[in-house]
């Protein structure tokens, strides 16, 4: 594999209706190097965060979520010229073979199921940066 550089500092979305879910996965975000994550407490939230906020480089949401789901949620970036190249990690409870099936079609860059370790975050984030990029990637 060819290692190149992965900007730390790019912004990262973090969307989860529970907070404490959104603490684990910042935190294991900045144990990996990255210093710029903001937060949204659902879907809603996230769609008007991304619409304020400076350019989003990666998206990570839960799936279960009120009102607007992780899956609407992605939808939503898909569908919008300017976020639709923004990589979307769907971290969720859901691991039946017909949900990661539903999320792949809508767009999703790839799926984690919970619970899940620091080291499985990690692979899934190297997968989209190394799929992002056509190159090999170790961040």
């Amino acid at each position: 594999m060819t290692d190149y550089f992965v900007d730390k500092r790019m912004k990262i979305l973090v969307v989860d209706d529970f907070a404490s879910m959104r603490q684990v996965v910042k935190k294991t975000l900045i144990s990996m190097g990255f210093s710029n994550i903001c937060e949204a407490a659902g879907g809603a939230d996230a769609m008007r965060k991304m619409t304020e906020e400076d350019s989003i480089g990666l998206i990570i949401s839960d799936w279960n979520m009120p009102n607007v789901t992780g899956l609407d949620l992605l939808t939503f970036v898909r569908s919008n010229n300017d976020l639709a190249k923004v990589p979307f990690l769907m971290i969720t409870a859901e691991g039946k073979p017909e949900n990661i099936i539903q999320a792949a079609k809508a767009g999703v860059s790839q799926y984690i199921v919970k619970p899940f370790t620091a080291e499985a975050l990690q692979q899934k984030l190297e997968a989209v940066f190394s799929k992002q990029s056509g190159r090999g990637q170790h961040i």
